[in-house]
């Protein structure tokens, strides 16, 4: 696990905790195939989990899918996946060059392309995205008005 993911798991776990949940083995388990595996659904989150702890039942899987949004954490009605339309195809590939976490390259300034769950693309430049993504947060009250993103990671 990278600096950036083991942030956003600690984020992750810090807003469980405010919301009143344990932070079991189990939770855990589940949080790390989220982050680390990029599930298009909660019976391959499910599966995965089985295969770490052989314990962890389905409903312990869609208890916690069900927490992370609504938390905020997922959406799993509009599960997406954005991908750098420089390097896509690496990013695919399990030997992933360092320069791209997460499936896109920090220092690329062209388009992303998102795919929702009904595979339509969206192509949107990294400055749309910053501007979508600043209102989005402001809407929902994540971030306080007036703020905005330094920085852009995926």
């Amino acid at each position: 696990m990278d600096v950036m993911e083991t942030e956003q798991r600690d984020i992750i776990i810090q807003q469980l905790r405010e919301s009143g949940c344990r932070i079991t083995k189990q939770r855990l388990t589940i949080l790390d195939i989220i982050l680390n595996s990029d599930p298009s659904c909660v019976k391959e989150i499910y599966r995965e989990a089985v295969k770490i702890d052989k314990n962890i039942g389905s409903a312990t899987v869609y208890r916690m899918v069900n927490t992370l949004e609504e938390i905020g954490v997922i959406n799993r009605k509009n599960m997406y996946q954005v991908d750098c339309t420089n390097c896509a195809n690496l990013c695919e590939d399990a030997d992933c060059d360092e320069s791209c976490p997460g499936g896109s390259c920090a220092a690329c300034e062209t388009n992303v392309v998102v795919t929702l769950d009904d595979d339509t693309k969206l192509v949107i430049g990294r400055n749309e995205l910053t501007k979508l993504l600043e209102a989005g947060l402001h809407a929902t009250g994540r971030v306080e008005s007036g703020k905005k993103i330094a920085r852009l990671a995926m």
